[in-house]
Parts: structure tokens; sequence; C-alpha cells
């Protein structure tokens, strides 16, 4: 069967498990395979399957397990996948999917983000990947991260040097200009050095008088 598209009819209809994983299946996953409405285990992963997830995945509704991983798949995933209410093992990993992930009960019970990793379009909930207005998300190039730390760095010590600036000159260009101000902060200043070497010589004559 390697090398072949796969075909399904009318015979498989009470199947319950389908393991096609690890073969060479290639284009679109056939929309026949929603008609299987007994399936409760479907494994087409590591295969070179192209193309949208069927929209009417959903049918499935008896689905427990579903993984697509590993496979060149496309497309928004589908509303329809979030009305799986048996879903408990999802793997969607390793595709080119893109959108945001479907909102719905059964998808938000499976919060592990590794389900959907290797698809860098992707965007929404469990991802930490916010998206945008139209529902897309677009990755960031590394060398965009690098300049914006570079330009934080760079502004955090130029506000660092400002502050510098002002806060010297804010003191000490004020006592230059003002002379009345300039004797009370050196007269404050004797006062409190007094205050200081009282304080040192109060406390050795008690230390030398416990001795």
């Amino acid at each position: 069967m390697r090398g072949r598209e796969l075909q399904l009819n009318t015979s498989l209809a009470y199947v319950k498990s389908i393991d096609l994983s690890s073969n060479r299946f290639e284009g679109e996953i056939p929309q026949e395979i929603c008609s299987l409405v007994l399936l409760r285990n479907l494994n087409l992963s590591m295969n070179q399957f192209s193309g949208n997830i069927p929209s009417k995945i959903g049918n499935l509704s008896q689905l427990d397990t579903l993984d697509l991983s590993l496979n060149h798949l496309s497309g928004q995933i589908p509303q329809s996948l979030s009305s799986l209410t048996f879903l408990s093992n999802l793997n969607l990993s390793y595709n080119n999917l893109s959108g945001e992930i479907p909102l719905g009960n059964q998808l938000q019970a499976l919060p592990d983000s590794s389900i959907y990793e290797g698809n860098p379009f992707l965007c929404g909930l469990p991802l930490s990947t916010k998206c945008s207005e139209d529902g897309n998300s677009t990755p960031k190039d590394p060398k965009d991260n690098d300049n914006e730390d570079g330009n934080e760095k760079f502004w955090f010590y130029v506000s660092m040097a400002l502050g510098f600036i002002v806060g010297f000159w804010g003191v000490f260009g004020t006592l230059i200009v003002k002379k009345s101000w300039r004797y009370a902060y050196f007269r404050w200043f004797d006062d409190i050095k007094d205050k200081v070497m009282l304080a040192i010589a109060l406390k050795m004559a008690r230390t030398q008088r416990k001795l």
C-alpha cells in the first residue's frame, strides 16, 4: 500500500479503529472517512497527507484518539473538531496548519501545547502565540527579538544617564547658584557630622567603662 492514495468504501462503515501510521500515503485525507461514525481511534501519523483536515471530522462523534501528526496538512483546524466530546488524545503536531485554534469545551480540556507544536502559524490557547485581528499568526524573526533587546538596553542606559545628570545638577546646581542655600547645606552637613562624631565618642566611652 506504500506510495498509493488511500481509498475507502462503505464496507468499512463498522470499523472502530484505523491505524495506518508510518506509511507513504499521500494526497488529501478522504472525506469519506468522516462517515465512519463508529470510529474510536484514527491514526494517520507519519505519512505524506496534504491539504486540509476534513471539515466534517466532527461527524466522528465516538472518536477518542486522533493522531494526524507528521504529515503535510495545511489550512485551519476545523471548528467541528471541538465538538468531539469523547476526544481525549489528540496530536496535530508537525504539519503546516495555520490560524486560530478553535474554541470549544473539548479542545479546552486538552491544554497540552505539544499537541500543536511544529505548526508555527497556529495561534491561540493553549499556545503562547496570540492571534492578530484577522485570526492569523506570523512568527517573529529571531533577529527582530535581538534588535528589540538591544533597543531596550540602549534606552535603559540613556534613561540612567539622564536621571543622574538631572539629579546631580538638580542638587549641586542649585547649591552653586543659590549662595544662601549653599551655606545652609554645609551648615546642615556640619551638624550631621558633629552628631555622628558625638555618638561614636559616647559609644566608645561606654564600651571602655564596661571593660
